[in-house]
């Protein structure tokens, strides 16, 4: 009696068909990042367009979402000059807050003198009311740029000089007594393997540092004013709240945030850049 059987692929037919690895896939970024934003952005606009409909808001109170519009659309042209002036203040003020935060933070992970000598006063510096020490900085620089971009720096150096800190004691201890262990000098340990590992929160200090700079600068424009010359955004906003143009104030608001987001981009910018191929926050997540 014949057998019959099935026409089975050769094993060389199998053996020669590749299994390609499945590949991470990338997330849309209009899925996962713009359609979030915008439905978000019309949730809020639709909710104040209803207070100011059922409440009846007066513009001066609370201006509409077309009255901001238009505000933005007649005011875009008076916001380039001051919106300069305040970046220009903010980078400034961040710059200074990074070169005086890392350093600090280099001398405090050396030496744990410096650090409980030097902390405590750095705190102190973050929970000083910034309103209240501006004008000791208009008495003693004037009310020019400089005043602005101090306050601006003295806001921000604490989250670099924190975090920065943070990371260098946070190296991997094995890694520093293999170090030690080769005869590497301190300044190779710091530099060659501390200040690496610490990036990234270096850059999430730089982060945080980015917003607030913009912050102090404005807090500066309300108490040193024009200065003597190109008012900024906080001199615009002081000028518009005094006379009671709301829907002016928002749109000066708004070019406030535009500010900040730029400098908040150009950072993340550069931490995109440094981390992305090695650190796990820049590598693409599988669905």
């Amino acid at each position: 009696m014949a057998i019959t059987t099935a026409n089975r692929p050769e094993a060389t037919q199998l053996e020669a068909t590749p299994v390609r690895p499945r590949r991470a896939k990338r997330p849309s970024f209009v899925r996962t990042s713009v359609l979030p934003a915008v439905g978000a952005a019309i949730i809020v606009i639709a909710l104040w367009q209803a207070v100011v409909s059922v409440f009846g808001m007066p513009t001066y109170l609370l201006p509409s979402p077309l009255d901001f519009v238009q505000a933005v659309g007649s005011e875009a042209g008076n916001l380039v000059q001051p919106s300069l002036v305040t970046m220009q203040e903010a980078y400034l003020g961040f710059a200074l807050a990074a070169v005086v935060g890392f350093l600090a933070a280099l001398l405090m992970a050396r030496w744990n003198l410096v650090e409980r000598g030097m902390y405590p006063y750095l705190v102190l510096l973050q929970t000083i009311p910034i309103i209240a020490v501006a004008p000791l900085f208009v008495v003693w620089f004037g009310s020019g740029i400089a005043t602005n971009v101090l306050v601006s720096a003295m806001i921000a150096v604490f989250p670099v000089a924190a975090n920065t800190l943070q990371g260098l004691k946070s190296t991997d201890r094995n890694l520093v007594q293999l170090y030690r262990m080769a005869g590497a000098p301190e300044r190779v340990q710091l530099f060659s393997l501390r200040v690496p590992a610490a990036l990234p929160q270096i850059l999430t200090g730089l982060r945080i540092a980015s917003g607030s700079s913009v912050i102090g600068a404005i807090v500066g424009e309300f108490v040193a004013g024009i200065g003597g010359g190109a008012g900024g955004l906080g001199y615009v906003i002081t000028l518009d709240a005094t006379q009671l143009r709301t829907p002016e104030l928002f749109a000066a608001v708004i070019a406030a945030s535009l500010v900040s987001l730029i400098i908040f981009g150009v950072v993340a910018l550069i931490e995109g850049q440094l981390l992305k191929r090695w650190h796990e926050s820049a590598l693409p997540t599988e669905e």
